[in-house]
């Protein structure tokens, strides 16, 4: 099991949450009738609601430096774990994610939780499927902002079968941070997209899916999710005005 998905953390109403929020408070707690939490950083660049992609969840290693050097940069990140992926780890067992709309949903209960007039906006991102669910969920309701990290534009091996058709409802300022050698999209195929004003696409020297570029480039995983984070909250910090 994951140091995230420990059990040891304090039990928490939505209520006390918000008040915690609300006093600048940051940690780890579990969310009664929602789970795990986990909230980092000051906020001075703004808050992100941030998911984990579909086979590795808010303890890997890239989610703990992603979420690390966001912090750094002033960006709270407020970090959930869906149903799906806290069975697994219990379990130790692998199960395939739930249909993508059960994730929204999900998604969109903390976004009922999180979301406070005092507390600014509340923008949606996450790694790979997070980012998908997070996008479905901007266009059914609107979001303040996105941030798309690994998007996964289609299938590996099949470029044809693009998850767009919802991209047109987009209102919000969106974050596209990719791998240039992404096999769910790789930067020649995403500058070829239709992906519309106020999205904006920013590519990671030589990285895959997880941004590992290969040795011989000269740059490593660490270095471009570093990248990644500058770039992303100096995003938000420029669209910081809006809200859900």
């Amino acid at each position: 099991m994951s140091d995230f998905a420990r059990l040891d953390r304090v039990a928490i109403s939505s209520v006390r949450l918000r008040e915690r929020l609300l006093e600048g408070e940051t940690g780890r707690w579990r969310v009664e009738g929602l789970g795990p939490l986990e909230v980092e950083g000051d906020g001075s660049a703004g808050r992100l609601l941030i998911a984990h992609g579909a086979g590795a969840g808010q303890g890997s290693p890239f989610m703990n430096q992603l979420r690390g050097d966001l912090a750094e940069h002033g960006v709270q990140t407020l970090a959930i774990e869906f149903a799906y992926m806290r069975r697994m780890q219990k379990e130790a067992k692998r199960f395939p994610p739930p249909r993508i709309d059960r994730l929204v949903d999900e998604l969109n209960a903390w976004c009922d939780i999180l979301t406070h007039p005092e507390l600014g906006s509340v923008w949606l991102g996450g790694k790979s499927m997070g980012g998908r669910a997070a996008s479905l969920l901007a266009a059914r309701d609107q979001a303040a902002g996105l941030i798309l990290c690994g998007y996964p534009f289609h299938p590996p091996g099949k470029p044809e079968s693009l998850r767009l058709s919802h991209w047109p409802l987009l209102a919000c300022p969106t974050l596209v941070v990719q791998g240039s050698r992404d096999p769910f999209g790789n930067g020649e195929e995403v500058e070829g997209y239709r992906l519309g004003d106020g999205v904006a696409v920013h590519l990671l020297e030589d990285g895959d899916h997880d941004w590992k570029p290969r040795r011989a480039s000269g740059f490593t995983q660490e270095g471009l999710i570093e990248e990644a984070a500058g770039v992303i909250a100096a995003f938000m910090q420029r669209h910081g005005s809006g809200g859900r």
